[in-house]
């Protein structure tokens, strides 16, 4: 199989070969790992019993694919990837917002999946064949995973998908199997070391909803355009797209996130969940529990990594994919053993994907509206004028950039982060918000709502110029 070629360029419709029926097996293959499964393990860390830490992952994934799931359509449309779409509402050189925002999710995630898959494989092989579980295997672990890892990720899109295809059927098998090796130790309540994270049962649910729940579905609001710019809008409608996007991110974030719940519950997991859960194993399940943290590990991992490398070839036009993919495993693999050897898992985890979610949702938001004004209409030539170090074209506006929906993302961002609760900062807001953080629905609400009233008529927006000046949408690609 040839190493994929493009990086964020249009792609050709004779290229664009993918069907909703591939976005489903990406969505589910990719996600059935250690990496999301540890968010089922959050809710029961921060004190949580089953059904409170179920409801609160069910309606924090209920809202964040609601938000989340439209931006498919937006590459169904530009043929290229989000952060590179969004220049249509910032502008092509303020889409570096969503460069940025892309490559520190897909950063903190890689390095999580690595992480989490690279001590469960440890202290399996420990079990198994007597590995010391010292400093030196878990270097050596996680540089093999990050190297089958980096293989996937060059290799492109068409390898990650028949990686992904595998991977929904072997990993669905090793989780029913999971299920039946924890279930005689399976208990409802939480731990009892482990009292509510902030105090009381309401904020501590929130909390969980937002890191565990709603976090997942917000870590693709840049990569989902990575998988639908390869399906055709002439061959497949929006609306089967969408609904392949909305099925793929529920039923491939909660199986993995419900199956860590689980888990978690049954291996008394309160402050790690690797240990606890290769621990409370039976012997007969340790090879399964060592071949998915194997394969899940590279499979999620490879998507973000390619997402990553996407995103800073993005930021530097002039890196290829290839070395630019390079450049990003090499930081992902660092942070991977700073998250084993200098931060709190916990701690670590749950600040940074709150973190990430006041400063990814506004500008998500602002994505969706401008591409509702649009009615999908977009200048693909124009959205490529960065990356080709010209200026000029419908999407030009201030010297590159959008002032207004630019203002609306920063606005949405800073309100986000004054209202974010997590275990290392607390933002000045939680005083008027009753401790609970309300920072997703604040951040979403002031980017959404300054951007579209600064950009009301008599204010020309990007998605206004752009219904008006480009062409069809189905002649887009070249």
């Amino acid at each position: 199989m040839p190493i994929e070629q493009r990086g964020v360029d249009t792609i050709p419709e004779a290229e664009r070969t993918s069907t909703p029926r591939d976005l489903v097996s990406i969505l589910l293959g990719s996600n059935l790992c250690l990496g999301v499964i540890v968010f089922g393990w959050l809710p029961v860390s921060f004190g949580l019993g089953l059904w409170p830490a179920v409801t609160s992952v069910v309606v924090g994934t209920a809202v964040g694919v609601a938000v989340t799931a439209p931006l498919a359509l937006v590459s169904l449309r530009t043929a290229t990837n989000l952060s590179t779409s969004s220049g249509a509402a910032f502008g092509v050189r303020g889409r570096l917002v969503g460069s940025v925002v892309g490559l520190l999710l897909a950063l903190g995630y890689t390095a999580l999946t690595l992480w989490i898959g690279g001590d469960v494989m440890v202290g399996t092989l420990a079990r198994l064949a007597g590995l010391p579980s010292g400093g030196l295997s878990h270097t050596l672990v996680y540089a093999v995973l990050a190297a089958c890892t980096v293989v996937g990720a060059v290799y492109g899109y068409r390898l990650l998908l028949r990686l992904s295809k595998i991977l929904a059927v072997v990993m669905t098998v090793l989780l029913l199997i999971g299920l039946i090796a924890y279930a005689p130790d399976l208990t409802t309540a939480a731990p009892p070391d482990t009292p509510y994270l902030l105090g009381s049962f309401w904020p501590t649910w929130a909390l969980s909803a937002v890191a565990a729940g709603l976090s997942g579905p917000i870590a693709f609001i840049t990569l989902l355009g990575d998988y639908t710019r390869y399906i055709s809008p002439v061959r497949h409608h929006p609306r089967r797209v969408l609904r392949a996007t909305c099925l793929g991110l529920v039923v491939g974030l909660l199986v993995p996130q419900l199956f860590g719940t689980y888990t978690a519950l049954a291996a008394r997991a309160s402050l790690d969940y690797a240990g606890p859960l290769v621990a409370a194993a039976p012997a007969w399940y340790l090879v399964p529990l060592l071949l998915a943290a194997t394969a899940g590990s590279v499979g999620n991992a490879g998507l973000m990594l390619y997402s990553m490398g996407l995103d800073l070839d993005a930021i530097l036009p002039r890196a290829t994919r290839a070395r630019a993919t390079l450049v990003v495993a090499g930081v992902a693999t660092a942070f991977v053993f700073l998250g084993h050897f200098v931060w709190n898992a916990q701690s670590a985890m749950t600040s940074f994907v709150l973190l990430l979610t006041a400063i990814g949702t506004p500008w998500a938001v602002i994505t969706v509206i401008a591409h509702r004004r649009c009615r999908g209409a977009y200048d693909a030539e124009a959205l490529q004028v960065y990356n080709r170090g010209t200026r000029g074209g419908v999407y030009w506006f201030r010297a590159g950039w959008h002032p207004h929906a630019t203002i609306g993302w920063a606005l949405g961002a800073a309100v986000g982060l004054c209202g974010v609760s997590t275990p290392l900062y607390e933002g000045p807001l939680l005083t008027l918000t009753g401790g609970v953080d309300c920072s997703f629905v604040l951040s979403g609400l002031v980017g959404g709502v300054t951007y579209a009233v600064l950009t009301r008529p008599g204010a020309q927006s990007a998605a206004g110029r752009a219904r008006g000046q480009a062409r069809p949408a189905a002649q887009h690609t070249p």
